[in-house]
């Protein structure tokens, strides 16, 4: 009954929390159950960590391109979004340097594992540097680890190297299990939890407790190792089939078989994605152009795709209208 009924507690079910910091370790993220707190989702993680860290006029660096609701969610805080180049094996970290001395950022938001949407990984080289120059400009990062689980090898995690100092990291299950089921995390340093932790009581007084309990249960009785197992196979399916569908077309992907769901593609000469998208909705389909994700409006010649959902012959044959109009 209480399970049905009752407020979760702010951080949230203790039981999910010890099983969230043993599979943490595995990606050499060592966090103990009390630096864990449950959230509805990674969107509301980042809405948390943002309240607390952020003031009305601060500066966030993002990838370029990154996920586009990065982008609304902190002109929702009032912050000064700045982007950073994004390449195969993260940040140009030349140009992340010169950020930093140009405007002093209190945060950067990313993808370390899995990027959305380009698919890149950090490298090891990259995440040393990214991580210096965030000790030497007293930089905060906030690491959005949402699509861990459809990895086929381990991607460096900042908050692996930097040991939960500066670096935050959030997840959820939303991908990977439901996006009906509401259940995320944050793992932060020790000293954020009490503050956090008044934020949490003050915007959403408790967690759902519903969720966390079926997400303990699918974790604990190994059914959810069996069904990600499943799904990385089928998004490997995927993956290869549209690839493969889009090169016929011309439309080259970024990087060649990333894991995941998505393709970050270049669309041939003298096409333009938002044109392109234009054309799909008016037959019903929605695309993803890439200057949605662009904060400097460079990727028009980009698009993403969603390997997941191109079963639809539709897509395609739209696609190829489109670029031919």
């Amino acid at each position: 009954d209480a399970t049905l009924a009752d407020y979760g507690t702010p951080l949230g079910l203790p039981a999910l929390r010890q099983l969230l910091a043993r599979r943490l370790s595995a990606h050499g993220v060592e966090a103990s159950p009390d630096q864990i707190m449950l959230t509805e989702s990674g969107t509301q993680a980042i809405d948390l960590l943002c309240r607390f860290l952020l003031e009305p006029g601060d500066t966030v660096l993002v990838d370029d391109p990154c996920y586009f609701n990065f982008h609304a969610l902190l002109r929702a805080h009032r912050a000064k979004v700045v982007g950073v180049p994004m390449t195969p094996t993260g940040p140009d970290i030349d140009l992340f340097a010169q950020a930093l001395a140009e405007h002093r950022p209190r945060l950067y938001i990313t993808n370390s594992a899995l990027h959305n949407p380009t698919g890149a990984v950090l490298s090891p080289v990259v995440a040393h540097r990214l991580l210096k120059l965030a000790d030497q400009s007293g930089l905060a990062i906030i690491e959005d680890d949402i699509f861990a689980d459809f990895e086929h090898s381990p991607a460096p995690r900042l908050a692996a190297f930097d040991g939960l100092g500066r670096v935050v990291q959030i997840g959820s299950f939303s991908k990977t299990l439901s996006a009906s089921v509401r259940c995320g995390f944050i793992a932060a340093p020790r000293d954020w939890m009490e503050g956090l932790t008044d934020l949490k009581i003050a915007t959403s007084f408790g967690g759902g407790r519903l969720s966390s309990e079926l997400v303990l249960t699918l974790l604990k009785d190994g059914s959810y190792r069996k069904h990600v197992e499943q799904l990385r196979a089928r998004l490997a399916r995927a993956m290869t089939e549209t690839a493969s569908r889009l090169k016929a077309m011309g439309i080259m992907p970024w990087i060649d078989q990333p894991a995941g769901m998505f393709l970050w593609c270049r669309l041939p000469d003298n096409v333009d994605a938002a044109d392109v998208a234009r054309h799909a909705l008016a037959e019903n389909v929605v695309l993803a152009p890439g200057n949605a994700f662009s904060l400097s409006h460079t990727a028009g010649r980009f698009m993403r795709f969603n390997a997941a959902q191109c079963g639809d012959e539709r897509i395609f044959r739209v696609l190829e209208t489109a670029m031919a109009t």
